[in-house]
């Protein structure tokens, strides 16, 4: 980041944007030339290499050497338990098994992954039982004692003999300070030889014959041993905190949705901004409770509340030279000075054509006044795009920035108005962004159609995800604002639809940056 600018040299993928944010990006291999990564291994085996034996193809031979580790011929070898333990992880596991044999992965010793010869086979005994299902628990005191395993989504096993390969994102159980469990253990993605059969799968306890009977925050992996002939390589996990992870940016909600007879006033707003989750509010100059007056109010009740302005709209009229906006300005200015605020400026000029540059040299003039105004504060100013204004595309704000030539002077990308101008002539998102990126610094985005609407972020054919990803690839980690212009109903639930959605788009985007680790 320079000067809040996100820069960017092109497509970075989300695994270098994990690592470069600070997450834990280590691999650990616990496989190789030694056994040093488990406990006790003395009844297993290195080899090279493995193949079906040629007179019994219910067991492995190997050819000498290492990379490979082997149980043997033995079907009561103990199982491999790591000397180092995990909580959230990416991880790779390569497998092969002989005809008929067994085994499993169990992630933090408690949850098994089943390794099973399922190849062709839909006789299915129980759910989970099949290679690459989540293992049932069991319970002796239940009619039925196995319950709560999870078949794969399709059987895409190999033949015994194979090579087959697993990777998985796991999520650890949650705890409170007290250690009462807050969220259960959950497969986020599992892969069966590169095809998906497990998202989301909760695991309420520990499965059947698990390592360990107890839940914790941190467990070995374990590769099982004792129940037929397998070998492994090239088993590795990527220590991550999936929590970190996802949509870091800031998201506050714009005021233009957040009013309504029962949320008034700023504190009524503030309060519910806070209840819901939201990092703060964007604030406009028509606020009812009415400009400068109306902001002080407002940072007041932020403060209370441990909220923070984000930013403040204003809308600069060129064609009415006399028009009071300097001093309006000028008092809101003071008023944020160093909190590190944002002026969304939305410039119009009704005797010139959308977009013309014969006004450039006035809005020129305007937005460094402005700007170096708001340097003395240490505010910044972000141009505003605003479908039918003359400042209405995002290249005309990138245009002016670019002319203005004020490190605290940048752009606004606002879904709606870019989808009622740009999209309209099929301009390709990710380019829009990539362009913007030295620019950029705030997002607004709500539900929308493809032609624009404003909708709670839940609703919309508009894929807000794949935005969201395409910044994040970017590099853009400033504030996102929900837009909320012109939404009827009761204004929490729509708050809370969107921000529900938005931590699934969070959980999601950490589930593809893990996978790609």
């Amino acid at each position: 980041m320079i000067n809040g600018r996100a820069i960017s040299a092109g497509f970075v993928i989300l695994a270098a944007i994990a690592c470069a944010q600070g997450r834990q990006c280590e691999k650990v291999l616990l496989t190789g030339d030694d056994f040093s990564a488990w406990n006790d291994a003395s009844q297993w085996s290195m080899a090279a290499d493995t193949y079906l034996h040629p007179r019994n193809e219910n067991l492995l031979s190997a050819r000498d050497g290492a990379g490979v580790i082997m149980n043997g011929r033995g079907v009561n070898v103990p199982s491999l338990v790591s000397k180092r333990e995990f909580g959230d992880v990416r991880a790779h596991i390569e497998f092969m098994i002989p005809k008929a044999s067994n085994s499993g992965v169990y992630f933090q010793g408690r949850y098994e992954i089943q390794i099973f010869d399922s190849y062709g086979d839909t006789n299915v005994a129980y759910p989970g039982n099949e290679c690459g299902g989540i293992y049932p628990r069991w319970d002796e005191n239940r009619l039925v004692k196995t319950y709560e395993g999870h078949s794969p989504k399709v059987n895409t096993s190999k033949p015994p003999g194979q090579w087959q390969t697993f990777d998985c994102v796991f999520r650890a159980p949650r705890f409170d300070n007290s250690g009462k469990k807050t969220a259960n253990a959950c497969f986020i993605k599992v892969f069966l030889n590169g095809v998906l059969i497990h998202q989301n799968v909760e695991v309420a306890g520990p499965t059947r014959a698990s390592y360990k009977n107890d839940e914790s925050a941190a467990g070995p992996i374990v590769l099982q041993g004792d129940h037929g002939p397998v070998a492994f390589r090239n088993v590795w996990v990527v220590p991550i905190d999936l929590d970190k992870m996802g949509l870091t940016n800031p998201f506050f909600a714009m005021d233009t949705g957040t009013i309504d007879e029962a949320h008034k006033t700023a504190k009524s707003q503030t309060q519910m901004l806070k209840e819901l989750g939201y990092t703060g509010i964007g604030y406009w100059e028509r606020n009812p409770a009415g400009g400068a007056a109306g902001l002080q109010e407002m940072l007041t009740e932020l403060d209370n509340n441990s909220l923070k302005t984000f930013c403040e709209y204003f809308t600069i009229k060129l064609d009415e030279p006399n028009e009071k906006y300097p001093a309006l300005l000028n008092e809101s200015i003071k008023l944020l000075e160093n909190k590190n605020a944002i002026l969304l400026l939305a410039l119009s000029n009704s005797k010139l054509p959308k977009s013309s540059r014969e006004g450039d040299d006035q809005a020129v003039a305007v937005i460094r006044e402005i700007a170096d105004t708001a340097h003395k504060a240490g505010a910044r100013v972000a141009l505003y795009p605003h479908s039918d204004a003359w400042l209405e595309t995002i290249d005309d704000a990138i245009r002016l920035a670019e002319k203005v030539n004020r490190r605290n002077v940048g752009v606004t990308f606002n879904l709606y108005h870019w989808l009622k101008t740009d999209h309209s002539t099929k301009t390709d998102i990710e380019q829009t962004i990539k362009k913007a990126s030295p620019f950029l610094f705030v997002v607004t985005i709500n539900g929308s159609t493809d032609a624009g609407s404003i909708e709670t972020l839940d609703k919309g054919a508009f894929d807000v995800y794949n935005l969201l990803k395409i910044l994040n690839q970017q590099g853009y980690s400033g504030p996102i604002g929900l837009q909320g212009y012109g939404l009827t109903g009761d204004v929490r639930e729509n708050l809370k639809r969107s921000i529900d959605t938005w931590r699934s788009f969070s959980q999601r985007l950490a589930a593809d940056q893990a996978e790609n680790l």
